[in-house]
């Protein structure tokens, strides 16, 4: 369904054995996160332009498709946080992104070319469907699989849980830890083999997945996408007179949240800001940013039962202008206000350079140890490049968490002080890189 038949980025609350869902009104069309963008990405927005580039924390709907150029990589984000991993010369389409009437969540999804790793959460009532060929995998409970699409042939390998295959082949049940190999011109329907061909982005895909387990406990959030991203890149306080706040890290003087990013125009819905920064899905959708006069901007948690397309703002300071996106329709605007340039960090000779003003703009997930303890270090070092942040506040406001699984270490290893749990680098870098705070 194209987006052009919806009237508004609204969403529903829906109380049900699942979590809440966002949702177009009145097709109950739903919306995911475009969550890692790594080289030329393009997406078709199903609007009669065809291929655009795409930018993270794009929204995702029902129609949509993506494709990923020559080293290229990308990541998908659903709501109960399930992931969708796109490897170099992929091509996916979202046939369908919808909210049954009971609350479950619908998700088709067709592969069309190259190779895509999925970890299913696989909550009670959700409804996943992956297809390729004239096949498709129908996903009821929680499953990690890699599915390779080439010319001739289709190849299902499951790391964890089982999954189901229908259609010309008949049924056929993929264990863990087995494959199935599909002939998709027909001669020989399918084999089975009872071990995993290794692929060069297996590791990649690992990484990603320890990435989200280590950081995504207790983002106070009904969802699971974008929670991993808060808690490596910020912290939350719960501050006097104002409850549960947070903050990004590296957030340098003169710095507000919206120097970088773009507006995008949906027809119907109107223009909605995309945010350029790692962490800048649910801050931007849901909630508001609200400015502390000692303590500079904070993001809120709230609103969940009502998707912002134009973020919301209280209490600016005065010589804030808030953001307001083009008057003519149609548009791709880009933003850029950095009060330094680059406002990112760098990667120079295997290290990386902090900007003081970054708040996380171009430092990779998981590829430092602690981006909390190099804020402060640089607050400390700089301190006339830092604006006055919640790293002062009493040790008491912050709020520590528990990884899911392990011992105890603060939020994204940050505001306590202690070391956190550390993704692996990526897999296009041998060793992880050391860092070099700057202004």
């Amino acid at each position: 369904m194209s987006v052009r038949s919806l009237p508004a980025l609204t969403i529903l609350l829906v109380l049900s054995c699942s979590l809440a869902v966002p949702a177009f009104a009145d097709s109950q069309a739903r919306i995911v996160r475009l969550s890692q963008v790594d080289g030329d990405v393009q997406i078709d927005r199903n609007l009669g332009q065809g291929y655009e580039k795409a930018f993270i924390n794009l929204p995702v709907t029902q129609g949509a498709k993506l494709r990923t150029g020559q080293g290229a990589r990308a990541e998908i984000e659903f709501e109960d946080g399930s992931s969708l991993r796109l490897t170099p010369g992929t091509v996916l389409e979202f046939p369908e992104l919808a909210l049954r009437d009971s609350g479950a969540r619908s998700s088709s999804v067709q592969l069309q070319q190259g190779t895509a790793y999925l970890n299913f959460k696989g909550d009670k009532g959700e409804e996943f469907v992956l297809g390729f060929g004239r096949e498709s995998l129908t996903l009821k409970k929680p499953s990690h699989l890699r599915l390779e699409l080439r010319d001739a042939s289709a190849t299902v390998a499951v790391f964890n849980g089982a999954v189901e295959v229908n259609g010309a082949s008949g049924k056929v049940d993929v264990e863990k830890k087995h494959s199935a190999t599909f002939d998709l011109a027909g001669s020989t329907p399918y084999t089975l083999a009872n071990n995993l061909e290794p692929d060069p982005y297996d590791d990649w895909d690992k990484q990603q997945d320890k990435y989200h387990q280590q950081y995504r406990a207790n983002s106070y959030s009904p969802y699971g996408y974008g929670a991993s991203d808060l808690n490596y890149y910020g912290s939350f306080y719960n501050i006097p007179g104002y409850g549960m706040m947070w903050q990004p890290y590296l957030v340098g003087a003169g710095w507000d949240p919206f120097m970088n990013g773009a507006w995008m125009w949906y027809p119907g819905a109107g223009y909605s800001w995309i945010s350029s920064y790692p962490w800048g899905w649910t801050p931007y959708r849901y909630g508001s940013w609200l400015y502390l006069p000692t303590y500079g901007w904070f993001w809120q948690p709230g609103g969940w039962s009502g998707w912002n397309n134009v973020p919301r703002i209280t209490n600016p300071p005065r010589q804030f202008s808030s953001p307001k996106p083009p008057a003519t329709p149609g548009q791709v605007l880009v933003v850029n206000r950095s009060a330094q340039s680059p406002s990112s960090a760098e990667m120079v000779q295997n290290r990386i350079r902090f900007n003081s003003a970054s708040a996380g703009l171009g430092v990779p997930r998981g590829s430092v140890r602690d981006l909390g303890k190099i804020s402060r270090q640089i607050e400390t070092s700089h301190p006339s490049s830092i604006s006055p942040s919640a790293a002062r506040l009493p040790a008491s406001s912050r709020m520590p968490v528990a990884a899911q699984r392990g011992g105890a270490t603060s939020r994204g290893g940050s505001a306590a002080g202690g070391a956190s749990p550390r993704a692996s680098a990526p897999a296009s870098r041998s060793s992880a890189p050391s860092v070099s705070p700057h202004r």
